[in-house]
């Protein structure tokens, strides 16, 4: 995980422009560089490295005497480098996996899922500033009278643009390279063979195993510790069991360190317990309260830039855990489930879909909104602490191989969603059987018992903070997604406070589909059935 920043034909003198760019240090905490770029006294990089790979020469922006007039600033990993390499006979200067990047020539772009953030800054005169975060633009001047915008890199494109004499620039191409529903081209160069065709149940199950860990596999590229989040429901510990099996057979120098938040009596830490035991990891329980979970709400909407209720909710916990991980081990590349229940339609409303087809459509729309909800937050709360986020479940061939499947076989079947992920790992012990067959749990949810959840702690905490005629007035005082619950209103005040002007930002709350939902909470729908003893 790294800070990424750059400005191009900047107005205002540059040493008062890199202030902005510090906003976003905590994204790399080893190291950082501003670099002017030649003949051009109003353009420049920012960087600020987390070191994982090619720790010698992989500072950034990353230059060679190839082509010595190419820049190179990124975030995130090329698992398959080495591949490339050899495919086109490359000569490389570096051991950084992002060189390929210089050979192949891309110039502004953003992976499929949004997994990395990146955020553009263009006016009409043709001054561009990109940064990691938005927070890293906000303060950046031009001398333009019209406000400029500031708006997300949409995952899955990529831009150019010609630089002109003035330094200034204008978009020469903007066009989508990948979809989700699409397999990479870069299958081709993977290293995992070609799988059968075949929609055979066992064909199928079979195919899902190989690829989820060929996904696991990949990213174990790193030369700085591994851990693994675990909330002890099934996307996490089919990671974390996978993880732990494929550090063994690669001879890691070290056991894999898992990681579980919430309240003593909470079902994530009772059932992350079980699941750490079975599977041998090193496991480490960080203590929750509503207390310190409240203290610590305004800090995470300042670092997710977003005031979305449930990712707001969620993100507490995950930030939590991610200090506790800066902080006490040496842990810095994390493991997480996210995207699983997008995928193979996790969410208990997928029970209501009217049709497969239209349960099937509504993943995709997940798949593509992830940027703005659960890969946000997973981004935001662990770079938060300068940690690393590898998401498998999001691997561009499992992804794309799963969304390809038969409609009718994706859907929640017997009551049990992610019925097929579930088949597809049953009998191997990899975790234990009451984890497979664990119901869906809400990570904001299954932190804390089921006689009082953290959403219900945060909104009595909230029922105070806001008065009456406020809310009366919600819509009036916020015209673009009004808030319809005083938490709601809370948390649109702290991001105004942080963000002002920015709503647009969120072009609309995420909540369940198909049932009449008024908040995003499973354990609010009249469908959620709790786990016994819970």
């Amino acid at each position: 995980m790294c800070g990424i920043w750059a400005l191009f034909g900047s107005d205002e003198c540059l040493s008062v422009q890199c202030t902005c760019a510090m906003k976003i240090a905590h994204r790399g905490p080893d190291a950082f560089r501003f670099e002017n770029v030649n003949g051009f006294t109003n353009c420049c990089f920012g960087f600020h490295r987390l070191a994982i790979v090619d720790q010698l020469y992989g500072m950034q922006p990353l230059r060679i005497k190839k082509f010595p007039f190419l820049w190179l600033c990124y975030n995130g990993e090329i698992y398959n480098h080495h591949t490339l390499r050899k495919q086109f006979e490359f000569e490389h200067q570096t051991k950084v996996d992002g060189e390929i990047l210089l050979h192949l020539k891309v110039f502004l772009g953003r992976d499929t899922y949004g997994v990395r953030p990146l955020f553009k800054l263009l006016t009409d005169d043709g001054f561009l500033a990109v940064c990691s975060e938005a927070k890293g633009l906000t303060d950046i001047t031009h001398a333009m009278a019209s406000p400029a915008s500031i708006v997300p890199f949409l995952p899955g494109h990529f831009e150019s643009f010609d630089l002109k004499p003035n330094g200034k620039v204008q978009s020469v191409q903007m066009e989508q390279f990948h979809c989700c529903t699409q397999e990479p081209a870069h299958a081709v160069y993977d290293t995992l063979e070609r799988l059968p065709t075949r929609f055979d149940e066992e064909t199928v199950k079979s195919n899902i195993r190989a690829l989820f860990e060929n996904a696991v596999k990949k990213r174990l590229m790193a030369q700085r510790r591994i851990g693994c989040l675990l909330s002890g429901g099934l996307d996490s510990s089919l990671v974390a069991a996978t993880l732990v099996k494929l550090a063994k057979e690669e001879k890691l120098e070290y056991p894999i360190q898992t990681f579980s938040i919430g309240s003593e009596d909470s079902p994530d830490i009772i059932a992350a317990r079980t699941v750490a035991a079975h599977i041998g990891s090193e496991h480490h329980e960080v203590n929750f309260t509503a207390e310190e979970g409240i203290q610590a709400v305004e800090d995470v909407i300042f670092h997710l830039e977003t005031y979305d209720i449930t990712t707001i909710r969620a993100s507490v916990g995950m930030y939590l855990v991610s200090k506790h991980i800066r902080e006490k081990t040496d842990s810095v590349v994390i493991f997480s489930g996210e995207g699983s229940d997008e995928l193979t339609q996790g969410y208990i409303y997928f029970h209501k879909a009217p049709d497969p087809k239209a349960a099937a459509e509504d993943s995709v729309r997940l798949m593509k909104e992830l940027y703005l909800f659960d890969v946000l937050r997973a981004d935001r709360t662990t770079a938060a602490h300068g940690l690393e986020l590898r998401v498998p479940f999001l691997d561009h061939r499992f992804t794309a191989y799963y969304l390809s499947l038969p409609e009718e076989m994706r859907t929640p079947k017997h009551g049990v969603e992610k019925h097929l992920l579930r088949e597809s790992f049953k009998g191997l012990n990899l975790i234990p059987d009451e984890i497979l067959w664990r119901r869906k749990e809400a990570f904001s949810d299954g932190m804390m018992s089921v006689k009082k959840s953290w959403y219900t702690c945060l909104q009595e905490h909230l029922e105070s903070m806001v008065n009456d005629d406020q809310m009366e007035k919600a819509h009036k005082t916020f015209p673009h997604n009004p808030p319809c619950t005083k938490e709601a209103y809370y948390f649109r005040q702290v991001f105004e406070k942080h963000y002002p002007g920015r709503a647009e930002w969120l072009p609309h709350y995420w909540m369940p589909r198909w049932i009449n939902a008024t908040d995003p909470s499973a354990r609010t729908l009249s469908i959620y059935k709790p786990d016994k003893d819970q």
